[in-house]
């Protein structure tokens, strides 16, 4: 999915993008396209397979969920709920603009309305609409080098503003890289009104699918700083093998 998970966090660059430079020179811009591409392709594949860990924090209450995520390019995914026991089975399904909740207690599956792809999606700090429309950086924003690292050891910083007919909610995003990698540490997200509504923060950078990738992200509300959504990356692999009915409504109630 993964603009959820992955886009979600979905937004990393490659360490070959860098020639290494002194710790105290200024580091060369690399190729905003570049980059901008490897962002977009970092846990992408031609179809993914994922468990994950998602935790929950709000004002009232706290949730964790066991995820196992299955997706194919950007436009197809299926993620069930796998613990806790009395969620089992309780699953979503995407294809293309389209969006699908299996309840298993009830034994129903229901299309989500276009009136509610504002709506939190398992309680969580994404909505369905981040499901749906998973923008990217290198096709649906103009982005520029706001700021550069005084070393290796600081961060670019570059703001992407979406074009005029990009399928894209948010006024502008600033993405921050570390300078001795390139790969993405932070997203902030703003409004049309350039007010900072939500910050992603990714961490724990390690061997994930054989490659280098942020195994845990947190999605941090402006309004609620005290309320998170955690992704916790067990495991992950690219270019699985799928079944040709795998994201069918079929598929969703199994």
């Amino acid at each position: 999915m993964n603009k959820i998970f992955g886009r979600t966090a979905a937004a990393l660059a490659i360490a070959a993008l860098v020639t290494a430079a002194d710790a105290a020179a200024q580091p060369e811009d690399p190729p905003l396209e570049v980059l901008m591409r490897a962002t977009d392709d970092a846990m992408r594949g031609e179809s993914s397979e994922s468990r994950i860990t998602m935790r929950i924090r709000t004002e009232r209450w706290q949730r964790e969920l066991r995820l196992h995520v299955i997706s194919e390019g950007s436009e197809k995914a299926l993620v069930r709920i796998e613990a806790p026991a009395k969620e089992l089975g309780t699953a979503t399904l995407k294809v293309e603009q389209n969006i699908w909740n299996y309840l298993p207690n009830v034994d129903r599956t229901i299309k989500v309305p276009a009136s509610m792809m504002q709506a939190a999606w398992m309680g969580s700090h994404f909505t369905n609409d981040d499901l749906v429309h998973e923008s990217r950086y290198s096709e649906d924003f103009e982005c520029v080098y706001r700021e550069r690292p005084a070393d290796g050891s600081g961060h670019w910083l570059v703001r992407c503003v979406p074009l005029p007919d990009a399928p894209v909610v948010w006024g502008a995003i600033d993405a921050r890289f570390r300078a001795r990698d390139m790969l993405l540490d932070q997203a902030e997200y703003f409004d049309e009104r350039e007010r900072l509504v939500r910050t992603v923060v990714y961490e724990d950078f390690g061997p994930l699918g054989g490659r280098t990738l942020p195994r845990r992200m947190r999605v941090i509300p402006t309004d609620d700083p005290d309320e998170f959504t955690e992704i916790v990356y067990e495991e992950h692999a690219f270019d699985v093998d799928l079944p040709p009915a795998t994201f069918s409504l079929q598929s969703l109630r199994q």
